[in-house]
């Protein structure tokens, strides 16, 4: 997710981490290899913030090795793998940057985007940072941006995916819940806050769920993969507020293993 405002406020903020955090491992199973190339979009979530080891050209994207589409690729072996994701990329950056990978011999794309556009790293520092009205205010700000705004700028990067790669399946992927509610955590953010954050991870997830379908695109959520592992459930795979600060809510090796590769796996 975009992270300058949220970054620059929380590097000096000394708060008890909400969760343990946990680092699991799972299998890579072998999938059917895609007939042709498999390009991969996205913001953070799929570029692998949070999971580090990350490719040396990959700058600022912070592409990492343990990313499910490194993952799936590496256990797969597609005719060609172009892995573009970008920490902190939109649905318009995505546009503007990211879809000169793409072409007709594209047979399989993946993407995560939205996150950005309705500001969930600044509603994530305003409630680490603010009380809990000003939490649930700016969480009910994303909520419109997401009825109001999101659906049209999806419509427009889903469209030009699709001129892009004429004859690929798209595999569009959600967010997972941030919280176990009436979890193990003890220190953080209230309950109320807590669900609200979860809510407003369903709108989105919805949002993109119906966007993508409308497309005639493939959409795969994380939810089920995370349950048990959120934050405050004693074995997160997303990281509560953590040093290096950026990696903070994303996911860990585990998340992207766990979580995000089997999702992908089962869309394809």
């Amino acid at each position: 997710m975009s992270v300058s405002r949220f970054w620059a406020s929380l590097s000096t903020l000394a708060l008890a981490a909400a969760a343990s955090l946990g680092v699991a491992g799972a299998a890579v199973a072998a999938d059917s290899a895609a007939v042709g190339g498999y390009v991969a979009l996205g913001d953070s979530y799929s570029s692998g913030v949070g999971a580090g080891d990350y490719l040396p050209d990959s700058g600022d994207c912070r592409r990492s090795a343990n990313a499910y589409p490194q993952l799936w690729a590496a256990a797969n072996s597609p005719t060609s793998f172009a892995f573009v994701a970008c920490s902190g990329a939109t649905t318009a950056s995505v546009a503007s940057g990211q879809l000169g990978a793409l072409d007709a011999s594209t047979a399989l794309v993946s993407v995560t985007a939205g996150g950005n556009d309705v500001g969930f790293a600044d509603v994530m520092q305003d409630c680490v940072l603010g009380s809990e009205a000003t939490c649930i205010s700016s969480v009910n700000t994303a909520v419109g941006e997401m009825n109001n705004s999101l659906p049209g700028k999806l419509d427009s990067l889903y469209g030009s995916i699709r001129s892009g790669a004429p004859s690929a399946q798209v595999v569009v992927l959600g967010y997972p819940r941030f919280y176990q509610l009436s979890g193990s955590c003890i220190a953080g953010l209230t309950e109320a806050e807590r669900t609200a954050i979860n809510d407003a991870s369903d709108v989105l997830n919805g949002v993109l769920a119906k966007r993508a379908a409308d497309a005639g695109f493939t959409f795969s959520s994380v939810v089920d993969e995370f349950t048990g592992h959120e934050l405050c459930s004693g074995d997160a795979w997303i990281h509560s507020v953590t040093v290096p600060i950026q990696n903070s809510y994303h996911p860990t090796v585990a998340g992207q293993s766990g979580g995000y590769l089997p999702a992908f796996r089962s869309a394809v």
